[in-house]
């Protein structure tokens, strides 16, 4: 079991029992350990009489939708002016899978402006402390749904025993953790593996779960991986390896938001290649997606390089145009300057 503060733990508890209103939210583009983090807390503490709800910037991917609850999640993006209402009118924020406000897109303003108390459960490097009332923040676990499972089986009445969940936030919390490890394949520690099989214990069903996670994709997904493994995908003498989609092939695809979720993976399974970024053109920009071995980092290339960040070994980012590069068709040879910059 996960070593936490009992004076964290109890401040927690403290400020659970004194809310009437809990909002729990996550970053843009919320994955699956932001999704399955916030359900399995809301889960958790509708359970205990609590008006909590889940409020996400913007719409889960179709490939993530098998996780949600009815009801659940808000959508800022939907109805902004009722999404901010429910910020307002909460006493309580969670902030989860998220290390600051800035990564909420466009709820940024009202949680920053919100008079509630605020509890960060996170796992990023570089949380912004200032902004919450209570911290809880690991790097060296593999997701913020551990982190949190962790936490619940600390509070009272829980004795640290999974059995004790609600079954949707044991499955929840399963779920969010599979795919931040990318099912066990990175970001691993003991820890998880004991939370893993507690809850298959407890009786959560992980196959499934990966079932849904990796069994159901549409047709159109494969078509598209081979085009890219085949077509599309360089690996520099260095043993760096990138794949470009561009807006044409995903449009000649009928590619939809969360059918190349993976594919940033598939080069590592290279021997040579030692890192791999998958670039993915939308609307003004590419969004970056960036995996490493443990010899290079990830998210020192996303934060240089990107605007973004991340972990050591899987970070994010973004190039733009006319910001970063003149226009989309600059962006192999611009990858190229910067990759040469980043290894020298």
């Amino acid at each position: 079991m996960l070593d936490l503060s009992r004076t964290d733990i109890a401040r927690l508890h403290a400020l659970i029992e004194g809310a009437e209103r809990i909002t729990l939210v996550a970053h843009t583009r919320p994955d699956g350990d932001a999704i399955g983090s916030t359900l399995a807390l809301s889960a958790f503490l509708q359970a205990r009489g609590k008006d909590a709800a889940v409020l996400l910037p913007d719409r889960v991917d179709d490939n993530l939708r098998f996780m949600l609850r009815d009801g659940e999640p808000l959508i800022y993006t939907d109805d902004p002016d009722a999404a901010c209402r429910r910020i307002a009118g909460s006493d309580l924020l969670f902030c989860l899978d998220c290390n600051a406000w800035n990564r909420t897109a466009g709820m940024e303003g009202a949680l920053a402006r919100s008079t509630a108390r605020k509890v960060l459960i996170d796992h990023h490097i570089g949380p912004d402390t200032a902004a919450f009332d209570l911290c809880f923040s690991r790097t060296e676990i593999s997701s913020a749904s551990e982190l949190l499972y962790w936490i619940l089986l600390s509070l009272p009445g829980m004795d640290g025993q999974a059995a004790k969940l609600p079954p949707a936030s044991a499955r929840a919390l399963l779920t969010g953790m599979t795919t931040d490890t990318n099912n066990f394949a990175n970001s691993v520690y003991p820890s998880t593996f004991e939370m893993a099989g507690e809850l298959i214990a407890a009786g959560v069903d992980r196959e499934g779960i990966l079932a849904c996670l990796y069994n159901n994709y549409p047709e159109r997904r494969f078509r598209l991986m081979g085009h890219l493994l085949r077509d599309c995908m360089t690996i520099t003498p260095e043993g760096i390896a990138y794949m470009i989609l561009r807006k044409a092939d995903r449009n000649a695809y009928g590619i939809t938001e969360g059918d190349t979720e993976g594919f940033v993976n598939l080069p590592l399974g290279i021997d040579r290649v030692r890192m791999s970024l998958f670039l993915k053109e939308e609307d003004g920009l590419f969004r970056v997606s960036i995996r490493s071995r443990k010899e290079l980092s990830a998210n020192q290339l996303a934060r240089t390089f990107f605007h973004g960040g991340g972990h050591a070994q899987a970070a994010g980012g973004r190039l733009c145009w006319p910001e970063d590069i003149p226009h989309p068709d600059a962006a192999e040879p611009w990858l190229l300057r910067t990759l040469a910059s980043f290894l020298s």
